[in-house]
């Protein structure tokens, strides 16, 4: 597992991760998504999913925030961001700190 990373998410979102060495997954749905992180969570030490993908599959990847490894990021696809990942963000900074640092002062 030593510094293995992967990409999971639609396929042509995940193929240019190939030529940087990450080992892509092309998936199709959270349902397909689900099954390849079971298959590939003690391989990797870092997941990154694209956001459309990590959004269905919300559930799975919380269950993740407790362990060590694999640590799972979100990124935009290639339709670019749908918020999931900036909010997690903005969720697990608030958790650390105690405080919402973007939040507007109005």
């Amino acid at each position: 597992m030593k510094g293995k990373i992967a990409v999971v998410g639609d396929g042509d979102s995940v193929l240019v991760f190939k030529s940087v060495g990450v080992t892509p997954f092309a998936v199709s749905n959270g349902k397909d998504a689900e099954k390849v992180l079971d298959r590939i969570e003690k391989e990797y030490e870092i997941i990154f999913i694209t956001d459309d993908i990590a959004k269905d599959i919300d559930a799975k990847i919380k269950k993740y925030t407790a362990k060590s490894y694999p640590i799972i990021v979100s990124v935009p696809s290639k339709d670019g961001s749908n918020g999931y990942g900036e909010k997690n963000l903005i969720d697990a900074m608030q958790k650390a700190l105690g405080i919402n640092i973007f939040a507007d002062e109005r």
